[in-house]
């Protein structure tokens, strides 16, 4: 193939001539380029802010895989089309190439036809004076077509040898782009496997809490009374940001929702059924891997009443409120005839008559829950050929789980449900669209002393010794029997360590306490409603802990019953 070069060399004398119309043809979009940039920059600066966090989760590290790997999807687009660009300019090289001997022959006839066009050349030539102007005239308009075809092809190769230079630039950038998003997929899949680790690791920390700590906090939970759905009556969550507990700085933690946030979130109906969405769409919501089928109305046996008809049995369910929307309460005794179905394998088992299972007072209870019943009669949720079990509870803060998630087992008809009308980002976005957002015990901080208010709210130094407790137990595990509460006898009848032998035993241990706390924050994942981690401030420094061990060591340590009983959790000072 003739060198483009060789072309230019032979035209450059006519640089001067090239016509000003612009020939350009864009190799990328700088936009693309610069969108891409950005991009990266910010990849960068997220990968640093996970590498100074204290043990980043594998939930944490998603999003950014998710940005890695739409960088990824531009950087490929971006290679294909620079790779299309690098075809257009072959083919243009070799159109070019071909033109060489027209350039040449050009070059040579112009040279020629500007002697010859000297109009005295013309002059004092033999032609006779008639076809003089004849002659001169066609001479130059040849001339000026050769200027305008070796100006153009001067040009046409000016331009080819630019959109090559821009190209090379382009792939140098493409390719530093592609190394820094390798470097970023090769540090997250590295964090990943290291969260991994970590979270094995707490796993086997958390088994390791004795059973008398796991005693322990389940019976600090059961103390607080929290109900399981509506049936239990009136739910009485008070709001301690109303309280005041007579210190400074204050410290509380507020759980979104009561346990256990598997299935049907109630106040959550109540809210689709206001925002007019029908019961099946609600039923749809909350359960996955169901059919609506028509079941015979059966003979159940009830603890206390003996068998009955399940419709009969239905219409004594006091789980909602006969004030909520009809599609809310249709939605309910759909819920309750699929358990009650379930839980009795189809009648032959009893079911009882509390929260435990489902609250029944025996009756009718009559209005607009009679109603919801006689409308929806025999209508069931069914899974692969069988009732499910239609779990529900009073309240799940923006959020439920599967089965799985709470240590149930797998159900395939469980699901997680970010319960809430559009999209979160932070907890004041949970405040406003969360469907359940109207119960009271939908941001609550749970338990309290008899003194501060009868609040839930801890002082600084207090804070600080559940973190001293943390960090102690992680040194030496065997301490634990000391860490308790230090309000209550030891359950062990071991001595109690107070705050300030604890962080005697932490220095002892090589650690360095917190005598105060100026700041704590919660990071979380509102995909799932989960909070990731825990970070103090105090005595000029930070320390991050994982949210599930924050919370066990919280709910070990804590005075009186005050207890964080959920995944998603807050804090608010004062």
């Amino acid at each position: 193939m003739p060198s483009v070069k060789k072309i230019v060399a032979v035209s450059l004398i006519f640089l001067s001539l090239l016509l000003t119309t612009n020939y350009l043809l864009p190799i990328v979009n700088a936009d693309e380029i610069e969108d891409l940039q950005k991009q990266i920059d910010e990849l960068n600066h997220a990968r640093q802010l996970s590498v100074s966090a204290t043990k980043p989760l594998e939930g944490q590290l998603e999003s950014l895989k998710r940005q890695l790997d739409q960088i990824q999807v531009n950087l490929d687009n971006l290679s294909l089309n620079i790779q299309q660009k690098q075809k257009d300019l072959d083919v243009r090289e070799d159109k070019i190439a071909l033109q060489q001997a027209l350039l040449e022959t050009r070059v040579k006839a112009y040279y020629i036809r500007s002697y010859l066009t000297d109009p005295l050349t013309i002059i004092f030539s033999s032609i006779q004076a008639g076809d003089l102007f004849r002659e001169l005239s066609y001479r130059q308009t040849v001339t000026r077509e050769d200027r305008q075809i070796i100006s153009s092809i001067t040009a046409e190769v000016v331009d080819l040898l630019t959109q090559k230079e821009k190209l090379e630039k382009d792939k140098v950038r493409l390719a530093v782009f592609q190394e820094e998003v390798d470097k970023n997929a090769k540090f997250i899949g590295g964090e990943v496997s290291k969260a991994k680790a970590y979270q094995a690791d707490l796993s086997k920390q958390i088994a390791q809490l004795s059973a008398r700590q796991q005693q322990i906090i389940a019976q600090r939970q059961a103390s607080l009374n929290l109900p399981t759905s509506l049936g239990a009556g009136p739910l009485f969550c008070t709001d301690d940001r109303k309280l005041d507990p007579g210190f400074r700085p204050a410290y509380a933690f507020f759980t979104f929702g009561i346990p256990h946030r598997v299935g049907m979130n109630q106040y959550g109906v109540l809210g689709r059924a206001q925002a007019g969405q029908n019961h099946e769409d609600i039923l749809r919501a909350y359960f996955a891997d169901f059919n609506f089928e028509t079941r015979p109305n059966i003979n159940i046996s009830v603890q206390g009443y003996g068998s009955m008809p399940l419709e009969q049995y239905l219409l004594g369910i006091y789980e909602m409120p006969d004030s909520w929307p009809m599609e809310a309460l249709k939605a309910q005794a759909i819920a309750a005839r699929s358990y009650a179905l379930s839980y009795t394998n189809n009648g032959s088992k009893e079911i009882c008559t509390t929260q435990a299972c489902q609250v029944y007072k025996g009756g009718s209870k009559g209005g607009n829950w009679e109603q919801a019943v006689k409308s929806t009669e025999g209508k069931t949720l069914v899974s692969g050929g069988s009732p499910i079990s239609a779990w529900y509870s009073s309240t799940d803060g923006g959020y439920t789980y599967s089965a799985s998630d709470i240590g149930w087992g797998a159900r395939s008809f469980t699901k997680r449900v970010r319960d809430t009308q559009g999209d979160i980002g932070n907890f004041s976005d949970l405040f406003s669209k969360a469907y359940d957002k109207d119960s009271p015990c939908f941001y609550a901080a749970q338990g309290f002393r008899s003194q501060y208010g009868k609040s839930a709210w801890l002082k600084s130094e207090e804070v600080a010794d559940i973190v001293n407790v943390i960090m102690l137990t992680k040194r030496d595990s065997s301490l634990s029997e000391h860490l308790y509460q230090t309000d209550k006898p030891n359950p062990e009848g071991k001595d109690t360590w107070d705050f300030e032998r604890v962080k005697q035993e932490l220095r002892n241990r090589g650690g360095t306490p917190f005598n105060s706390v100026s700041e704590v924050t919660v990071s979380a994942d509102f995909g799932s409603g989960m909070v990731t981690s825990v970070t103090i401030s105090g005595d000029g420094r930070s320390e991050s802990f994982n949210a599930t061990e924050f919370r066990n060591f919280f709910n070990v340590r804590a005075p009186a019953n005050i207890a964080i009983v959920g995944p998603l959790f807050n804090v608010e000072k004062k």
